[in-house]
């Protein structure tokens, strides 16, 4: 068996240099080490985040942070994996990104003083405000006719939404559980309500293979 620690990434490369835009001249002499998928090796972050732009799904993710919430760099690394248009910070600017495994330097993240204006920024965009509450009267996510052009909008940990983004949401939806705990975790919560837009929206062709 192989002793040692496996080789993350490709080495530099080997044979006559590519001429594209897209390549950094440092990688292609030290190596591309990054966690991105073969397409983008050897390219410069700018142009791997140029040509995802051309890509991107007609979905947002929305967080409140009051609280410093740890959940946000995993919402983010989540939201780069299945190609959000923008993923939304409400209330506290700073967050732990620890969680983002640097997916975040590849993911448009905006910041917004409070729900009011995360909701006026995306209503001026077309884009309909659902968040996620284990609330009465709130829709089923896996029967809900959920609009292609939508924001999904996640509380604190703990408390969930805040009374203010209760107002200022069109509509809430609600995961089905059936345990013994009221709630699943938020980035668990987002990547659910994330990938179920992609089961019916995206181009599934166009998904990365290996």
């Amino acid at each position: 068996m192989p002793h040692g620690t496996a080789e993350v990434g490709v080495g530099p490369w080997e044979g006559p240099l590519p001429t594209g835009v897209e390549y950094d001249a440092q990688l292609l002499a030290e190596g591309d080490r990054r966690n991105v998928v073969d397409r983008y090796r050897y390219w410069s972050m700018e142009a791997i985040v140029a040509d995802l732009d051309t890509r991107r799904h007609d979905f947002h993710v929305a967080i409140e942070n009051w609280q410093h919430d740890f959940n946000i760099g995993t919402i983010v690394r989540s939201a780069n994996a299945f190609l959000a248009r923008e993923v939304h910070v409400v209330g506290r600017k700073r967050w732990n990104r620890r969680g983002a495994m640097v997916t975040d330097r590849y993911q448009h993240v905006r910041h917004h003083e409070d729900v009011e204006s995360l909701a006026a920024y995306l209503h001026g965009e077309g884009v309909t405000l659902m968040g996620i509450d284990n609330l009465p009267g709130s829709e089923h996510l896996e029967t809900w006719a959920m609009p292609r052009s939508v924001c999904f909008l996640f509380g604190q940990e703990g408390p969930g939404l805040s009374g203010d983004a209760r107002e200022r949401c069109d509509g809430t939806f609600s995961i089905a559980q059936f345990g013994s705990t009221r709630s699943i975790n938020a980035s668990a919560a987002a990547a659910i309500a994330m990938h179920t837009w992609i089961t019916r929206y995206a181009d599934l062709g166009e998904a990365w293979r290996g």
